[in-house]
This record gives structure tokens, sequence and C-alpha cells, in this order.
């Protein structure tokens, strides 16, 4: 009996040497914030004030093959407060710098969306379910999981510029009670440049994408574009978007319909100033779009958005930042005068690893 247990355990540290000795090389990164979110909302109900809290564990692997291809892939263990398993396709990195996602890839236009100053925290309102009016730059960048993503090395036939591209296809989701995405392609570029001591990013944006309903409708389509820059001189960073196109949107909690907007566009600008440990951020959007219940039926009467958010950051240790946010939205629905909208206000503590 003790040859036997002897054998098994040098089995046992063999394979697991081997294990070790094979695996791919693994990194985990991941946070957690805590605060108090109150909010005022114009539809009535009372002002609220609650705690909020979060946390997220990502684990991230790759490994690069004899021929000097890196493979990667990464899994969540837990994001904020959604349920299941957060995971991710496969991204290959070449040995000329580019990269191909495969998988899960997303669309090419939103990776290069440019990103635009706003609130600190988790200052987050929700107001009328009906209000569709787009407030993203990249509300036009959908796929479906069936997909693949191409990134160029950097300086891509130019001093500073990256392109991308990708395509979506089908992945067999059952258009029931609303719409289901059935494809899609994206093309997106980001610019980096300077002029005199002022650092300069340009990010652009175009896709277009497929939706399948229940036969009772035409077909409808996401569609369209995005233009943003940042400026960077020193301490102080000014940036400004412009999206506009099409889309379909989902009908919101408890609701079944699907809602085509059209004409939607959206304008978002923003600035931030880091001083010391400090940084202060302000921003504003506005959305505007023509909705309709009715797939392949142009809307006509319009939603509108506007935000307005600003925060402060402070720095208090490595990986740990106390926040002050607000943001104040005015909404308006079919083209009416303020229709619900409010103001919220975030402070609590964000630590990461």
């Amino acid at each position: 009996m003790k040859k036997e247990l002897l054998i098994a355990s040098a089995l046992v540290s063999t394979l697991g040497a081997a294990s070790v000795a094979n695996a791919v090389t693994a990194t985990m990164s991941g946070g957690y914030h805590v605060g108090l979110l109150g909010k005022s909302v114009d539809d009535g109900t009372a002002d609220t004030t609650t705690q909020t809290q979060g946390g997220s564990f990502t684990v991230s692997l790759s490994e690069t093959t004899d021929g000097g291809v890196g493979i990667a892939s990464s899994f969540m263990l837990a994001n904020e407060s959604t349920s299941g398993l957060q995971t991710s396709g496969l991204t290959l990195t070449f040995t000329d710098g580019s990269k191909m996602d495969i998988l899960t890839a997303g669309n090419a236009a939103g990776t290069h969306d440019v990103s635009i100053p706003g609130a600190a925290g988790e200052a987050g309102l929700t107001i009328t379910q009906s209000n569709r009016a787009a407030d993203g730059l990249d509300f036009m960048s959908k796929a479906t999981s069936v997909g693949i993503e191409w990134h160029s090395a950097a300086d891509f036939m130019a001093d500073g510029l990256k392109i991308s591209a990708s395509a979506s296809v089908d992945d067999g989701a059952a258009a029931t009670a609303s719409a289901v995405l059935e494809s899609s392609w994206g093309l997106g570029a980001t610019y980096v440049t300077s002029a005199g001591d002022t650092a300069v990013t340009i990010g652009a944006g175009i896709a277009d994408t497929e939706y399948k309903d229940t036969g009772t409708a035409a077909s409808s389509a996401t569609n369209g574009f995005h233009v943003g820059f940042s400026a960077v001189t020193g301490d102080l960073t000014v940036a400004a978007g412009y999206a506009n196109g099409d889309i379909v949107s989902a009908g919101g909690t408890g609701v079944t319909a699907e809602y085509e907007v059209n004409d939607n566009s959206v304008t978002k600008v923003g600035a931030k100033y880091v001083t010391g440990d400090v940084t202060l951020t302000v921003g504003y959007s506005s959305g505007e779009g023509k909705a309709s219940t009715t797939m392949g039926t142009a809307g006509t009467t319009e939603d509108a958005k506007d935000t307005l958010a600003a925060g402060i950051a402070y720095a208090v240790a490595s990986g740990v930042t106390a926040n002050i946010g607000y943001k104040d939205i005015d909404s308006q629905v079919g083209g009416s005068t303020e229709d619900s909208g409010g103001t919220s206000w975030y402070i609590g503590a964000n630590m990461s690893f």
C-alpha cells in the first residue's frame, strides 16, 4: 500500500510540474466601489438616498507561440451587480503589431469613439423609459457574438494612425416578440498628432447592422457614424464628439416592443483638469431622435435628452479614489415640453487592483 501511495504522489507531482511548466500567463485585476447615491426624479416619485456598491474580478490569460503570435483571452468572475460569468473571445497579436479579435469581437466603430469627460463615480439616473433618444457616440456599434475585428498596427500608412474593421453574422437567435440582430459591419480609425504643446486625438467610425423580425414587419437596421476629438495641453483636456444615424432600441424594462429611431443625433462636449491628486470633470450631451414602435416605419415625433454631468475625484492612496459626482437630465418625449428628468448625486470610494 505504501508503495502505491508513493507512486501516486510521484505521478501527481509530475503532472503538477508539467501543468505549471505549460501554463499560460495569468494576471488578475478588479475593483470595488461603495457609496451613497441620491436621486430626485421629476415624475412624482419620492426622492431616494441609497447605498450603492459593486465589484469586478477579471482573470486575463495570454501566451505567445514559437512563431511570435500572441494568444489572449479573459473571463470575469464578477461584474458590478450583474449575474453570470462575463467572458471574452480570443485575441491574436501578430508579429507586425496588428491584432485580431475572434468571437464576441464587437464593432470597429465603437472601438474608436473618443472618450468625453463627465460625472465621477456612480451618479446614475433612470428617467422615463419611453425616451428613445441616444446619449452615446457609439450607439450604432452593434454586433453578434459570431464575429471578428481586425486592428492595424500603430502608424498604419501614416504616423499616428490606427484603423479597425469588423463583421459579425447571424448567431441563430430566433426573432419572436422583438427584433434580433442578424449581421453587422463596422470601420473605425484613430489619428494621434501634436500641435505645439497640445496632443490631439481624432476618432471616427461608421457602422451598419441588420435586424430580423417576426416576419410581420419589415427588417430594420441600425446604422450611422461618429466623429470626435480630444486635445490635451498640460493638465487640461477638452473633448467633443458628434454622432448621427438610425437605431433599433430595446423597449426597456417590462416593455416587449422594439423602437426604431431615425434622424438620431448626439452631440457631446467635456473637459477635465488635473491639479495634484484632484481631477475635476464636466460634460454635456444632447441627443434627439424620432421614435416609432413599428419596425420599418419612420417615426414622426421627436424625443430629446440633455444631460449635464460633473465630478471631483481625489486620489487618496495608490488604487483608492474618493469621488463626488452630479448629474442633471432634461427629457422631452414626442415633441412635448419637459416630460421627465431629474438630478442625482454620488459620494463614495473606488478601490482597484
